[in-house]
């Protein structure tokens, strides 16, 4: 039975690199909300730029090391596996940004932070794996700290059923994609699944951003800075180093960077929108934060 909170050997220079890489990723991805919400094309074609872009820097790199190495796809079922987290990133990216217009942000940060957790569930249910008792603790920590970082219990009232549906869907999603890619790492290296699942995530998500939003291009060197941030920073930055991590680290912790988003966002916002931090906003991050180390402790 395999091992999802098991602890990180200190004494390993891989895993502290991976663990370095696992917490630099979060905190690149942290910056995706504020890309999107000063984006000027809809939440479908920033998603669509997002991964579109992001292909560019990733297969340029691959040619600078002379192209993946490791096993190649040998069979449609390997090419499928390597196609499937890209699709299930377009369905995280569709339900949260939908869900962000729909509901509160509150509420779609919060319902699409629950990743972690559905990583967990789906890991002890379907695949095996067992936890700790220290690390459920370090989880639900840092959940709470999520909650408190958003404004507390109250914020969650302000809501919409559908829209916080969406969020929770998006959550799923994430689970579903880091389980996936997990699994990828033990077979392919990080360059070659970040190019399939980067550009099946970009075809998924082309006709939401050209035929449902209908306007794809932005119209300013303003509108194609934040596109082309997001993608270079959030994606081809933070995924590519929570890929890599996911060959020494277990999913569940991996996971757990996602709950290091809304700490960013907010630190982010304070220093690039005005928008301050106040007392619970702070004490919220640093409990995210004590969450965390005690699920690594796990």
């Amino acid at each position: 039975m395999s091992q999802v909170s098991s602890a990180l050997p200190q004494s390993a220079p891989s895993h502290r690199f991976a663990l370095a890489a696992l917490i630099l990723g979060g905190a690149a991805i942290g910056g995706s909300p504020i890309f999107v919400r000063l984006s000027e094309v809809g939440p479908m074609a920033t998603g669509f730029w997002r991964v579109a872009l992001a292909f560019f820097p990733i297969y340029i790199f691959s040619l600078i090391k002379g192209g993946a190495t490791g096993p190649k796809p040998e069979t449609w079922a390997d090419r499928g596996m390597l196609i499937l987290p890209g699709v299930i990133l377009a369905v995280d990216l569709i339900t949260w940004h939908l869900s962000i217009t729909i509901t509160s942000v509150a509420n779609a940060t919060l319902l699409a932070n629950l990743a972690p957790v559905f990583v967990t569930i789906i890991g002890v249910l379907f695949m095996g794996a067992a936890v700790t008792r220290v690390f459920v603790a370090g989880l639900l920590l840092a959940i709470v700290g999520v909650v408190i970082l958003k404004g507390g219990p109250a914020a969650l009232g302000q809501g919409d059923l559908l829209g916080d549906g969406g969020a929770v869907l998006a959550a799923v999603a994430y689970a579903l994609y880091i389980l996936a890619i997990g699994r990828l790492r033990t077979r392919f290296d990080t360059v070659r699944i970040m190019l399939w699942s980067t550009a099946s995530a970009a075809v998924c998500l082309f006709p939401f951003g050209f035929f449902v939003e209908g306007h794809l291009m932005p119209t300013t060197a303003y509108g194609w800075a934040m596109v082309f941030g997001l993608a270079f920073i959030s994606h081809a930055s933070g995924q590519v180093a929570i890929t890599y991590a996911l060959a020494y680290l277990p999913a569940a912790f991996s996971s757990l960077t996602l709950l290091l988003q809304p700490v960013v966002a907010a630190i982010l916002a304070w220093i690039l929108l005005s928008e301050p931090i106040g007392p619970m906003q702070a004490i919220g991050g640093l409990v995210v934060l004590a969450g965390i180390m005690i699920a690594r402790r796990g």
